[in-house]
């Protein structure tokens, strides 16, 4: 990636991240709904701990940090940056003010300018750029889920968009494979997290492939069919999650409505069903006779569907909720729509070793009793999933843009 790429590339992504949060007060933006949520004004100040410890502490000479107490504030996860604020503390944060995280993100932003055009960054701003893009994603589903909770039904963009995303409307059936040894995983020549690789063969069994996501309306049909009460449909840990939490529904669901960035509106029961969590998902195909794809069924269908042209829409910016999401050349909301489940443990590919010093703990120590998603959401900032992209998350967790879409085996 050269560097008038990477330049525009970091500057429409940081202007992106607070052009999201303009709607919302500083209450808002400080608000912590559950532990596996961040505040909106965590997440702004998160991403540009990550430009000033990885870039500018270490490669712009000279640089003082902004203010001594934000790293350990705004470190997340990463041990060999040391001692930071626990995670469900993160909401108690009511200083810094989010003018005064702004005004960092700005002091930030200015400092990195020197270091976009110098080849010797690029590998690593890339990788702060796609950081960054992810944190959109969770801004977006963590200040919804937060809003969610307010008795109100509170809003953080005013009006109701029309229905676009359409999961039963199109043409019902399936993509066919013919199995065999299929090559997964990051191609050279593009940036790509280190758990996209290494590249490597896997064996297919012949399988099918849904043409469309699973869609509101046949989830309402799930659940009539008492779908929620079979313990047979269930894993085992999943029934016992069913029974302990009082599941009854996808998340957001309220009678025929469901909440959204605009607050609560009409559910559109052929727009994708979303919000489910890997247990709801496995109980569905289970159900419907069939069953979650692989991880690499999923990939060998999109990589087949791509062809020489790019899968995403750059330009089209972000999506939100029911917004028109781009189609991938040749497939069915492959991208754009809801991130899918499949049946995959998020493990290591054969060869994986993580990157040295603390950007290695980046995925690689995740890598335990999580679930692969493949796709992109209609939060995912456009152009930032791939088909070797693997999103993972614990089986219970359901707040990100999560849906399905069945696989059989032929």
């Amino acid at each position: 990636m050269d560097c008038d790429r990477i330049r525009s590339d970091f500057r429409d992504t940081r202007s992106l991240t607070e052009a999201l949060v303009e709607p919302l007060s500083d209450a808002d933006a400080t608000i912590q709904s559950m532990e596996d949520a961040s505040p909106a004004k965590w997440h702004l100040a998160h991403t540009t701990w990550f430009w000033e410890t990885f870039l500018l502490r270490d490669h712009a000479p000279g640089y003082q940090l902004f203010n001594e107490a934000y790293p350990f504030l705004f470190n997340s996860y990463y041990e060999a940056e040391g001692e930071r604020i626990s995670r469900f503390s993160r909401g108690m944060l009511s200083r810094p003010t989010l003018d005064e995280i702004l005004e960092w993100r700005a002091a930030v932003n200015a400092a990195m300018e020197p270091l976009l055009d110098d080849p010797e960054h690029t590998d690593m701003i890339a990788l702060g750029i796609s950081h960054e893009q992810q944190h959109i994603e969770l801004l977006l589903t963590d200040i919804k889920h937060a809003l969610f909770r307010n008795p109100m039904g509170a809003a953080m963009f005013e009006g109701s968009a029309e229905p676009a995303m359409s999961a039963g409307g199109g043409e019902a059936g399936w993509h066919s494979h013919p199995g065999g040894i299929a090559l997964v995983g990051s191609e050279q020549g593009g940036f790509s997290f280190d758990n996209e690789g290494p590249r490597h063969r896997v064996l297919l069994e012949p399988f099918a492939i849904a043409r469309r996501l699973v869609s509101n309306r046949e989830w309402a049909a799930f659940i009539a069919d008492g779908g929620y009460d079979n313990a047979a449909l269930w894993l085992s840990d999943g029934w016992a999650w069913v029974k302990d939490n009082g599941i009854a529904a996808p998340l957001y669901w309220r009678g025929a409505e469901a909440f959204t960035h605009q607050g609560w509106q009409d559910r559109d029961p052929d727009a994708p069903v979303t919000h489910i969590s890997y247990f709801e998902a496995d109980a569905f195909a289970t159900w419907a006779g069939a069953r979650l794809p692989t991880e690499f069924e999923w990939e060998a269908i999109a990589r087949g569907q791509e062809g020489q042209a790019p899968a995403h829409d750059a330009s089209s910016g972000n999506q939100l909720d029911r917004a028109e999401a781009p189609m991938p050349h040749g497939g069915e909301a492959l991208f754009g729509d809801c991130w899918q489940f499949t049946r995959s443990a998020y493990l290591p590919y054969p060869r994986f070793q993580p990157a040295a010093g603390a950007v290695g703990e980046y995925n690689g120590k995740f890598m335990s009793g999580q679930f692969v998603l493949k796709g992109a959401s209609c939060a995912t900032v456009r152009g930032h999933s791939r088909a070797s992209y693997r999103n993972f998350f614990y089986p219970h967790q359901r707040w990100q843009f999560t849906g399905l879409r069945l696989a059989k085996d032929i």
